[in-house]
């Protein structure tokens, strides 16, 4: 377990300082970070969510290491990359992070919070077989989903 979590979090600190200095000085250093955090979180559940419906072939090694991704992700303080100046309104089409996340009222930090238990959850099932995947993974999608419809820009 702790060797997954060292793994993950060397992959997104990589993922992270690739994504950040590729483009050289252009683009906000923290919009790309966040960026790639979201892409981490996409991939594992694209892993996770495969399997639930049967597209991916169940494998418990695979779904348990994606399932613990998903919890280190959500644990991780992401205070560097969530800042104030870097919203859709300061920078454009590079990010669809809407300037509410930072509002006196935000509820970013307690979806957050139910995002993390849900990873947590889904973590202690997922190598429980295909079955056990989808259920778990319904709060998860749900924190996911209150946070983009809440703070996400969406041309829709």
């Amino acid at each position: 377990m702790k060797f997954a979590i060292s793994l993950a979090l060397s992959a997104v600190i990589a993922t992270t300082a690739t994504i950040a200095t590729a483009g050289g000085h252009s683009g906000n250093p923290a919009a790309k970070a966040r960026q790639a955090h979201m892409q981490l979180y996409q991939h594992n559940l694209g892993i996770l969510g495969g399997m639930a419906k049967g597209e991916v072939e169940y494998n418990a090694d695979t779904a348990t290491a994606a399932a613990n991704n998903l919890a280190t992700l959500s644990s991780m303080s992401q205070v560097g990359y969530w800042t104030p100046g870097t919203s859709r309104d300061d920078l454009g089409e590079e990010t669809r992070a809407l300037a509410a996340i930072w509002s006196a009222d935000s509820t970013a930090g307690a979806i957050g919070g139910q995002m993390a238990a849900a990873a947590t959850a889904l973590a202690a099932v997922a190598g429980n077989g295909q079955a056990a995947i989808g259920p778990a993974l319904g709060p998860v999608g749900a924190a996911c989903g209150a946070c983009h419809k809440a703070y996400r820009f969406s041309a829709n």
